[in-house]
């Protein structure tokens, strides 16, 4: 877990000042290639596939695509693996396969925009895990921002118009957002030695066992199709969106979230990724003529100014502990 002076360390001027900007740099990233997931997956689901197999595959080709990269950052160093078993089956288990079979689970109950939303409440949970579990007491503009953004975020899914709530889809949006609290904490742990690709790989790979298990238990239904997928008025080989899946969506997206996570801290890395959201409406307008209204634009106005403030206010925070 990071300590007030993993924060000072990150947000102080000079050499932590290139830290912080690699920092976003990786999160955007992440947010980025997470974004493009969505868009991928619905032409395979519209091709006949089921969530869960995509989601399963789309898992087991980026611990592949890890394994070797994994292997080399370890340098031998396998009782890492063995002494952070907790951590790894903790980020396989929850962050990683408990997320996504939650996730799936809620839009099956209730509207996906709705269930997004309860998702992305993720960074308010971190907030107050980091409060009650180290005494990182939150700001007024690092709560400021957190009110912006979530405010972005209900005119980014145009929820003002209503939205009919199930409580079964509501219980299984909130498991969601458990998951994704949790991979923001412990993807900014540093002090148990394991390197970020080692982290990824391992809990990638023990979550596509998971997602496997589930399956065969009947718990998330599993239908592939060798159909050709269609994106735009274009068609692509099934294999294409399914290695962008793996590669892009999930390999890169959670190296890179991990990364973050390390250089800027949990809370400050799960407040970013609410770009998430603005990468996947781009995406959905470019690959599925889904064009954003003028209300979602202003939403990613908010969720911006949000993300803005919420750093002023960890920069605020960091320097009173100094």
């Amino acid at each position: 877990m990071t300590t007030m002076a993993d924060d000072v360390g990150r947000l102080a001027p000079g050499p932590a000042g290139s830290r912080l900007a690699s920092g976003l740099g990786f999160a955007v990233l992440s947010a980025a290639s997470f974004g493009l997931s969505g868009s991928l997956a619905k032409g395979l689901l519209d091709a006949g596939w089921s969530a869960g197999a995509a989601v399963a595959i789309r898992v087991l080709v980026a611990a592949a695509v890890l394994a070797a990269p994994a292997a080399l950052s370890l340098r031998g160093r396998w009782g890492l693996l063995r002494r952070n078993a907790g951590l790894v089956a903790g980020y396989g288990l929850v962050a990683v396969a408990g997320c996504q079979l939650a996730y799936f689970n809620a839009v099956v109950h209730m509207q996906v925009g709705v269930a997004l939303l309860i998702e992305y409440t993720a960074p308010v949970a971190v907030i107050g895990w980091m409060w009650l579990r180290h005494g990182h007491r939150p700001g007024v503009l690092t709560l400021a921002g957190a009110l912006v953004a979530a405010l972005g975020l209900v005119l980014v899914l145009d929820l003002l118009s209503g939205a009919d709530l199930s409580v079964v889809g509501v219980a299984w949006a909130l498991g969601a957002m458990v998951g994704a609290a949790t991979y923001f904490v412990l993807s900014a742990s540093e002090s148990n030695g394991l390197p970020p690709l080692a982290l990824a790989c391992s809990g990638l790979t023990l979550g596509a066992a998971a997602l496997v298990l589930a399956g065969l238990a009947g718990v998330v239904p599993m239908h592939v199709s060798t159909a050709a997928v269609a994106y735009q008025g274009s068609s692509v080989p099934f294999w294409v969106p399914l290695l962008g899946l793996g590669v892009v969506t999930a390999a890169v997206s959670y190296v890179s979230g991990i990364a973050a996570s390390r250089r800027l801290g949990s809370r400050l890395a799960s407040f970013v990724a609410l770009l998430e959201v603005l990468f996947a409406l781009v995406f959905a307008w470019l690959l599925l003529g889904e064009l954003p209204r003028g209300v979602q634009f202003v939403g990613g106005a908010f969720i911006l100014v949000g993300v803005v403030v919420v750093k002023l206010g960890e920069r605020r925070t960091a320097a009173a502990a100094g």
